[in-house]
């Protein structure tokens, strides 16, 4: 996927639902300038801030992946075939990590599945409403919680609250692949 999109999907919704980025940044706790630079930005943002901005504007985190923007209607089961998740690869960002988007097609959810692979070189604090799940599937990763550093290999997993700082990176020659869930409590 393109990641413009991403970017055109949020002030595109921002604007659909007549709010300025003065009152988006008061709503999600960013400032009116990253905001402005997201939307016109080649680049997609962390994960934990397209939740913040999804949360204020009352949709799920992946309506700014999809690239029709179509309202899917409503079911109670979807499927999502291994070669058909949402793909985000960032590219020269300071966060360096790629995430796909694994249950993008299911409407009216509270969770948020992704496969993630972090960078080597960066590590960046998150800090989002709600509380997330890792389980290592490859590789190994450099997890630090409230401070404190945490090596977690393949099979090994972590719950947290993700009010909390956090952060991670791949250690080794080969990025780690990570399961990782997200749950929000504000879903609207």
């Amino acid at each position: 996927m393109d990641e413009r999109s991403i970017a055109e999907n949020i002030k595109t919704l921002r604007l659909n639902r007549k709010m300025s980025l003065d009152e988006l940044g008061k709503l999600t706790g960013l400032t009116k300038g990253y905001l402005s630079k997201i939307e016109r930005s080649n680049k997609a943002p962390p994960l934990s801030t397209l939740n913040k901005i999804a949360l204020t504007l009352g949709v799920e985190l992946t309506y700014f992946l999809k690239e029709d923007r179509e309202k899917l209607k409503d079911t109670r089961l979807t499927i999502v075939r291994r070669d058909k998740g949402k793909k985000v690869i960032t590219k020269g960002t300071l966060y360096g990590y790629e995430y796909e988007a694994i249950a993008y097609n299911k409407p009216g959810r509270n969770m948020e599945p992704f496969i993630i692979m972090p960078a080597s070189n960066k590590e960046v604090i998150f800090q989002h409403e709600g509380e997330e799940f890792m389980y290592v599937l490859e590789g190994t990763h450099e997890f630090t919680y409230d401070g404190k550093k945490y090596i977690l290999k393949k099979g090994d997993s972590i719950y947290f609250d993700s009010t909390i700082p956090h952060s991670g990176r791949s250690l080794g020659n080969k990025k780690a692949r990570i399961l990782t869930v997200i749950y929000s409590y504000k879903r609207q």
